[in-house]
């Protein structure tokens, strides 16, 4: 299979390289413009209060160049006021107007310069508060998982993933794709947005530190450019990664990935046994989809079981681990369970809350 560039690859998924960048979750909160907009709607509000606070008092209030005080001088009033302008051409000089501003127009100026101020300092800090969790989030993530690529596969093995009990903290997404970004941080994963062949954009996603690498791109040749770059940044993690084809799958194995799944092969098998069996097809369906009814799971010997058989245990053994070799169930070498040992087992999920497989009606019927 021959190997496009990376500029190549990125012309033929039809999408624009973009800087990397990471970005982390984060709570839910108003659009900047939207804060901006009702923090000047605020402050346009305490201006005209100011305004009518004045006007309603304008008999105690002597404006120097033309005498009494109208609707505009009380505004202009309040506008200079308020602005700790101050230029003076308009002046409290009876005793009600003098304690009015101490009491209300004073208080309405300290809050008018609060929400402006407030709003400057937001966002002047900003990028600070932003700089400063991302160094937090990069000197405390280690052996976490690399996700590359949020699409349906890489989404569904993330779920999977979490259901072991990893948090989302410990998982960053990596995809070409902006909005698959925004989704993926709105999910509660940190996210960084670029080209996954590169070793920048993994170096942002601190592969080099992690545990696990899963690689789920839309093309095999995009797969198999990530996981040798990512092999080259982590000799120690497990990479698992997924084809289309099926014979691109030793190339992906040459390059570093310690598990390819065939997600073609993988599906047209399913097809094919749901053609000769319906109820066969929906036993590995229930399989496939994680938490509801049956499940895969992958356990260790416990002490009762040691010396037993796998047919002796109580849950529906399907494979022996032990050591670097997985060993079927009627294999003879297997013998008498081992503490060592880990077992593959196919376990209900919620026996009272989920349907079984057979208790479901067949296509057709």
């Amino acid at each position: 299979m021959k190997l496009p560039g990376h500029d190549a690859i990125a012309r033929q998924a039809g999408e624009q390289l973009v800087p990397s960048r990471v970005r982390l979750p984060r709570k839910a909160v108003e659009r900047p413009i939207r804060q901006v907009t009702k923090r000047l709607a605020m402050a346009l509000l305490v201006l005209v209060a100011t305004a009518f606070v004045v006007y309603a008092d304008r008999g105690g209030y002597n404006d120097n160049s033309d005498g009494p005080v109208d609707l505009l001088d009380a505004f202009y009033y309040a506008t200079v006021t308020l602005s700790t302008t101050g230029y003076g051409d308009i002046t409290p000089v009876s005793d009600s107007a003098r304690l009015v501003n101490i009491l209300v127009v004073t208080p309405l100026r300290v809050l008018f310069l609060i929400i402006l101020v407030g709003t400057t300092l937001e966002v002047l800090t900003e990028r600070t508060r932003e700089e400063w969790r991302l160094n937090r989030w990069r000197s405390t993530l280690h052996d976490h998982t690399v996700v590359i690529g949020f699409g349906t596969k890489g989404r569904s093995a993330i779920q999977t993933v979490c259901t072991t009990g990893l948090k989302k903290e410990q998982v960053v997404v990596v995809d070409p794709s902006s909005k698959a970004i925004e989704a993926a941080t709105a999910e509660g994963y940190a996210g960084v947005t670029g080209d996954a062949t590169r070793s920048e954009v993994l170096r942002r996603a601190e592969v080099h530190k992690a545990r696990q690498i899963i690689i789920a791109p839309q093309r095999d040749d995009t797969a198999v450019l990530v996981a040798l770059t990512a092999r080259q940044l982590n000799r120690s993690a497990k990479i698992v990664a997924s084809v289309r084809e099926e014979e691109n799958a030793p190339l992906l194995k040459q390059s570093g990935a310690d598990a390819v799944i065939t997600s073609s092969g993988a599906a047209g098998r399913l097809l094919g046994l749901s053609v000769l069996s319906p109820a066969a097809g929906m036993v590995m369906e229930d399989l496939i989809q994680q938490g509801s009814g049956l499940d895969i799971v992958d356990r260790p010997v416990v002490r009762a079981e040691v010396g037993r058989r796998p047919r002796d245990t109580e849950d529906l053994v399907v494979s022996v681990v032990r050591g670097h070799r997985v060993l079927g169930y009627d294999d003879p070498a297997v013998g008498e369970l081992q503490l060592t040992d880990r077992l593959i087992t196919i376990v209900r999920v919620s026996p009272t809350a989920q349907v079984a497989p057979h208790a479901r009606p067949l296509p057709g019927d």
